[in-house]
């Protein structure tokens, strides 16, 4: 079977471990990476074609106006050849509950339906908050199935985390506890 990773995540000042920090790398961005050194799949950047402000407040101001207004943002470009894949490996930050304006974007456009969907997400407390009703909203007849919400002050864990997941699909809960002990 083959995979894509799409991910969307923004560089630049975040709030991680109660503070503002300037990332070069998205912590979303850092778990991608770190799942496509484990699995052979290609990676996309999901970016829109306006792209968020890079100072916390002012992209806080506006990632909560375009959902809102239920925005669409335009994208900069989508995957070629969406048929050839079997599996979305789809990571974004949780933005207000949800994911980002950009990814509703992105899957609207970019059709994947009968794929299956692993989905992960980067957070400050939320988790996944209500974006896996989301995305099953948009692909109903989906496999879709969560994978960790990493929280952003531990994305230096990503990798275990993200090791963890990939070993464990598949399995039942049965078997996932017995792989522990």
């Amino acid at each position: 079977m083959s995979g894509i990773i799409a991910f969307y995540s923004r560089a630049g000042e975040n709030y991680v471990n109660g503070e503002l920090k300037t990332l070069t790398v998205g912590n979303t961005e850092a778990a991608a990476n770190a799942l496509q050194r484990m699995i052979n799949a290609d990676l996309f950047k999901i970016e829109p074609y306006i792209p968020y402000s890079q100072d916390y407040s002012e992209c806080l101001n506006q990632t909560k106006t375009d959902q809102l207004r239920k925005a669409r943002p335009e994208l900069v470009c989508c995957p070629q050849n969406i048929e050839r894949y079997d599996i979305l490996y789809l990571g974004f930050p949780n933005y207000w509950g949800t994911m980002p304006m950009p990814v509703f974007s992105f899957l609207e456009q970019c059709r994947f339906f009968g794929k299956v969907i692993r989905v992960f997400c980067t957070h400050e407390g939320d988790g996944f908050g209500h974006s896996m009703e989301d995305i099953k909203r948009i692909y109903p007849d989906a496999a879709i199935e969560a994978g960790p919400a990493i929280r952003g002050a531990s994305i230096s864990q990503a990798q275990a985390e993200m090791k963890n997941w990939i070993q464990n699909i598949g399995l039942s809960e049965n078997e996932k506890f017995e792989r522990k002990w």
